[in-house]
C-alpha cells in the first residue's frame, strides 16, 4: 500500500510540473499578435519617414530648379540695362558733336538748294537754300540722337518701378550712365532747337542792292 502510494503521488507531482511548464497557447497567440501590431507600426512609421524625406527632396529640387531658371533672367537683365545705359551716353554725346548721319543729311540739303536755286533767285533765298537749310537739317538730326538718348536713359530708370524680375536693384554705374545719358539728352536737344530757331547765330543776311552800288560809289 505504501509504495503503490507514492507511486500515485509521484505520478501527480510529475503531471502538475508538466502542466505548470508547458505554455499557455492563449498566451503565445497573444504575444504573436502583439509583436505583429509592432512590426506594422514600425512599417508605417518607417513608410512615413521615408514620404517625407522623398518629398522635402522634391521641395528642395523644385527650390533649386526654380533658382536656376531665375538667375539667368535677373543676370540677362542686369546685363541688358547696362547696356542701354552706356548707349544712351553715347547717343547724347553724338548729339552733341554732330554724326556721319547729320552732316550726311546737311550735305544732301545742300545739294537740293543748289540744284533749286535760279539766278532770278533773291539773295536771301539762295543763302537759305545754300546753307540755311544744310544748318537746319543737321539741327534736326542731332535733335533726334537726343531725344533717343532720352528717351533710352529714361527708360533704364524707370524699369524697377514696373516691377520687373531681376530689376529691383540696379548697380550704382549702371544708374550713373543712364543720368548721364538723360543729362547728355536734354542738353542736346536744347542745343539742336537753338540750332534749327537761328537762337545762338542768326542767319547771314546779304547785302541789298542800293547797299552794294553805295559802296561802289
Amino acid at each position: 500500500m505504501t509504495a503503490t502510494a507514492r507511486t500515485q503521488s509521484d505520478e501527480a507531482a510529475d503531471e502538475a510540473a508538466a502542466t505548470a511548464g508547458a505554455p499557455d497557447k492563449g498566451d503565445e497567440s497573444a504575444a504573436v499578435d502583439i509583436k505583429k501590431a509592432a512590426d506594422q507600426d514600425d512599417v508605417t512609421v518607417g513608410g512615413t519617414e521615408a514620404a517625407d524625406s522623398l518629398a522635402e527632396a522634391d521641395g528642395d529640387a523644385d527650390d533649386y530648379a526654380d533658382d536656376l531658371d531665375e538667375a539667368p533672367r535677373a543676370s540677362s537683365s542686369g546685363v541688358g540695362a547696362g547696356a542701354a545705359a552706356v548707349v544712351s551716353t553715347v547717343l547724347g554725346f553724338a548729339a552733341l558733336t554732330g554724326t556721319w548721319t547729320s552732316r550726311v543729311a546737311a550735305e544732301r540739303e545742300t545739294l537740293i538748294g543748289q540744284l533749286g536755286t535760279k539766278q532770278t533767285d533773291s539773295p536771301a533765298d539762295q543763302v537759305a537754300a545754300l546753307y540755311g537749310n544744310g544748318w537746319h537739317m543737321t539741327a534736326l538730326v542731332n535733335g533726334g540722337f537726343a531725344l533717343l538718348a532720352l528717351v533710352v536713359a529714361v527708360g533704364v530708370l524707370a524699369r524697377p518701378l514696373f516691377g520687373t524680375p531681376g530689376t529691383s536693384e540696379q548697380s550704382p554705374w549702371v544708374r550713373s550712365f543712364a543720368w548721364a545719358g538723360v543729362a547728355l539728352g536734354v542738353l542736346g536737344l536744347l542745343v539742336s532747337a537753338g540750332m534749327y530757331l537761328d537762337l545762338f547765330a542768326s542767319m547771314p543776311t546779304p547785302p541789298t542792292a542800293g547797299t552794294g552800288a553805295g559802296a561802289g560809289q
